[in-house]
């Protein structure tokens, strides 16, 4: 079983370099939007400034973040994830699933009574009083984006905590709900900053929230999470307003492209309509993500099989959108993998 990303593993067990793995599982931007001529400014003697407010300031002219909104900086928006639910230690968690494992993890350690609501079939399901809610939008694995000015309305009705994670909003031409948290202080966005900006090495996650929401967090934070080096390169990434709309259209023209390959093949019962870097697709009867995994394999293209996302079984695999040329092999790929599939299916006669 290989996670999402984890390509060391892959390549080890087929044999090859991990440079050489064509990684589908990982919803990175395939793109980078810096060049590394800026590490000539790099200084790594002294520590980094302890309230990152370069980078603060960086983060608020890039988005725009209302004045009355502060930000705390972490390693990554899991480790945001992670310090933000150890911080509000809810009694009652509502997850809106599908959704990536480590809310789950976390609520797991914490002890949480877990309302599961799959907002495939139910998303206007009522809500426990005072729980505390979180929110993929756009949602993974399948990247559905919501209008959630009804569902705010619901979960403000119920007096709730709600944790809205945004960490691939950059991907969609919609604007933050975090306008809305100069109404409703219990209202918190998280965002990670290497999913759009294609560096996931540069761990830079944030979480927005009403000023004394912050400062209570910050309290169980410690001084330093951020290298000098990560700051940096974000700071420079957030300078690239060109970046911005070059990817936004190039990922609709790829991810139109993944969408084709997808179809062509034959091989999938369904493919969800995203609206962000990746796409989701059910596996007809006739093979699961695991079995197309290993028929994959040698050709070096890694996919992520969902069956550790709540609600989603080994039949639902996601694909990342990259490059044009890996989509075609992708797409090569697949065609063979059916191919062989539906001669075997021939050959014993069904």
């Amino acid at each position: 079983m290989y996670h999402g990303g984890n390509i060391y593993q892959f390549a080890k067990f087929i044999s090859c370099l991990p440079e050489q793995v064509l990684d589908f599982s990982a919803n990175i931007n395939p793109d980078q939007a810096v060049s590394l001529d800026w590490m000539q400014d790099l200084h790594l003697g002294p520590y980094a400034d302890p309230t990152y407010s370069a980078l603060i300031k960086a983060i608020r002219h890039r988005y725009l973040i209302p004045p009355n909104v502060e930000l705390e900086l972490f390693n990554g928006a899991s480790a945001a994830i992670f310090a933000l639910l150890r911080h509000l230690q809810p009694e009652e968690l509502v997850l809106y699933t599908p959704l990536y494992s480590e809310y789950r993890k976390i609520a797991d350690q914490l002890g949480c009574n877990v309302h599961n609501i799959n907002r495939f079939y139910s998303l206007m399901t009522s809500v426990p009083k005072r729980s505390v809610v979180i929110f993929v939008n756009p949602s993974t694995p399948d990247g559905q984006l919501y209008d959630l000015k009804e569902l705010l309305q619901i979960w403000r009705a119920s007096d709730c905590t709600i944790i809205i994670d945004e960490s691939f909003l950059d991907f969609c031409r919609v604007d933050s709900v975090s306008s809305y948290i100069a109404d409703y202080e219990k209202l918190y966005i998280i965002k990670s900053l290497s999913k759009f900006y294609g560096c996931a090495g540069i761990r830079v996650g944030y979480i927005m929230a009403a000023k004394a929401a912050i400062m209570a967090l910050k309290g169980y934070e410690p001084t330093w999470k951020l290298s000098s080096f990560d700051m940096l390169y974000i700071q420079h990434a957030l300078k690239n307003n060109n970046f911005i709309e070059q990817t936004r259209l190039q990922t609709e023209y790829l991810r139109n492209l993944l969408q084709h390959a997808l179809q062509k093949s034959g091989l999938f019962e369904q493919i969800y309509m995203g609206q962000a870097n990746f796409l989701l697709a059910k596996l007809a009867h006739n093979i699961d993500g695991y079995q197309l995994q290993e028929l994959l394999a040698s050709s070096r293209i890694l996919i992520r099989v969902c069956d550790s996302f709540d609600g989603l079984n080994k039949r639902y695999v996601r694909f990342a959108v990259k490059k044009a040329q890996d989509i075609i092999q992708l797409a090569d790929s697949l065609e063979a993998v059916a191919l062989n599939l539906y001669s075997d299916f021939e050959f014993i006669g069904l």
